[in-house]
């Protein structure tokens, strides 16, 4: 699941190093999600893990109720770590816009964070470690947009040099996304992305 809407503003002329939590739209969109699942019960985890940043971690505290599942903090679940608050989003879409394709997926925007080559690696070892974990077990994780696009690319096996270049899935805020494995089955199902629907 995406986390909601969260503050992202300038502090004293910068970007800050983390998001400051939800915004008010955020609260609106996690409530709307945690009423969704009390009323539907469409999910019952056996193990609820969220990303550690505020955001994240603000929305999963919000819907538990309606999981029934305490929160497992997990930091390996958090956004693509591509800056440190010193470029602004102006900058860093230039320098986006600049770099070659070929070159994205090894580019260090700032010294000391992930390229995107890193993150991906990151965020599959992520999946595989809470999947050998939790073997047979519903897990619902609460995360990022970038970690869920990143994690088609784990479960459909394709690489990161020739992501999102041509075509990338919708992530959109509260959003649902749910893959599943049959019980008969050796390949990852991709039963729904995307799925927002509670919010009208």
């Amino acid at each position: 699941i995406r986390h909601a809407d969260y503050i992202y503003d300038l502090v004293d002329g910068q970007y800050p190093k983390r998001n400051q939590g939800l915004s008010a739209d955020g609260v609106k969109e996690a409530e709307r999600l945690r009423d969704r699942l009390t009323s539907s019960g469409e999910l019952k985890p056996d193990v609820f893990i969220s990303s550690t940043e505020r955001g994240a971690h603000e929305t999963a505290q919000m819907i538990a109720p309606a999981l029934g599942q305490a929160i497992t903090p997990d930091e390996d679940f958090e956004e693509w770590r591509s800056e440190d608050g010193t470029l602004s989003s102006e900058e860093f879409m230039e320098r986006w816009q600049n770099v070659p394709d070929a070159q994205k997926p090894y580019y260090r925007w700032v010294e000391g964070c992930e390229n995107r080559m890193e993150f991906s690696l990151r965020v599959h070892t992520a999946l595989n470690r809470i999947l050998q974990e939790h073997d047979g077990k519903t897990i619902v994780v609460m995360t990022h947009g970038a970690v869920i696009q990143t994690a088609f690319m784990y479960f459909f096996g394709y690489g990161e040099a020739s992501i999102l270049t041509g075509a990338a899935p919708e992530i959109r805020r509260t959003s649902i996304t749910h893959w599943y494995k049959p019980t008969d089955g050796k390949r990852w199902i991709l039963e729904r992305s995307n799925d927002c629907h509670h919010m009208g």
